[in-house]
């Protein structure tokens, strides 16, 4: 195990006697703001289940793509990025920003450790706008309210959606959350979504021990689905080509190999 720097407690709600999703995907991919306990369920889950490491690298690569293709190619101006998780290199805003120095973003998380970060680092250019709010992917309404503060909710935005609905267990309540928040963006807006998946042709099976152990000793709890599904998030919104694809594999440059991770992006018509 990599030696861990100790986060910032920053709230009460903080428990480091319990792995947390945000943390463990953060040693996964190779960073520094976790613990102990963070490690010893990474590195188990990893033992039953070794993909899961490239899942998480796949699923950081894709988010690249999609706000360089978004921010350079379709002129996207406004990202909300939901689920966000812990700071790391290449964040939404440091992409999008790169390209458009005026492009606004709004982090959504509710994971103190997450939120102690984000304040400290997530700070954009002086032209466009960076902001942070603290809320739960199962309150669309008051993430929608609160990011327009910084948002313009007539010009078109990006929803991110990155490795979050597999957190929200029920199939039909993930799936009224991203209609109400789609609902109420404008036309030429943007749904940019991952989610793992137990499908075999698309880069081989998740185990079913591995999320198992993971319900068992990490918080909050996860689930993945088929493409069915997940396809269905996309209703009344056109596919980007190539549609829903490994997270890997979508506007890839070269034949990476697939992961149970798909990913898709598509806009509202």
């Amino acid at each position: 195990m990599s030696e861990s720097h100790t986060p910032p407690s920053g709230s009460a709600r903080v428990n480091t006697g319990v792995a947390h999703n945000a943390r463990v995907w953060n040693y996964w991919i190779g960073g520094k703001d976790n613990y102990e306990v963070d490690q010893r369920v990474g590195e188990h889950v990893a033992s039953i289940n070794p993909v899961i490491r490239d899942i998480a690298r796949a699923d950081r690569d894709f988010l690249g793509r999609a706000v360089t293709y978004l921010a350079g190619e379709r002129g996207v101006r406004q990202f909300l990025d939901i689920g966000t998780g812990l700071p790391t290199a290449d964040n939404t805003h440091e992409i999008a920003q790169r390209i458009a120095p005026d492009s606004r973003i709004v982090y959504v998380d509710n994971d103190p450790i997450v939120l102690v970060h984000a304040r400290t680092l997530l700070t954009g250019t002086r032209e466009g706008a960076t902001a942070y709010i603290d809320a739960d992917v199962h309150d669309p309404d008051a993430i929608l309210e609160r990011a327009a503060g910084t948002l313009d909710v007539t010009r078109p935005i990006a929803v991110m959606m990155l490795g979050i609905l597999n957190f929200v267990l029920d199939t039909a309540k993930a799936q009224e959350i991203v209609r109400s928040i789609m609902a109420k963006v404008p036309p030429g807006s943007f749904l940019v979504l991952t989610h793992p998946t137990f499908d075999t042709e698309v880069g081989g099976e998740l185990q079913v021990p591995a999320m198992e152990f993971w319900n068992a000793n990490a918080t909050p709890p996860i689930t993945a689905r088929n493409a069915a599904d997940i396809t269905a998030f996309f209703d009344g919104l056109d596919l980007v080509e190539p549609g829903l694809v490994s997270c890997s594999r979508w506007h890839a440059t070269s034949d990476a190999p697939a992961v149970p991770q798909y990913g898709a992006v598509a806009v509202k018509p």
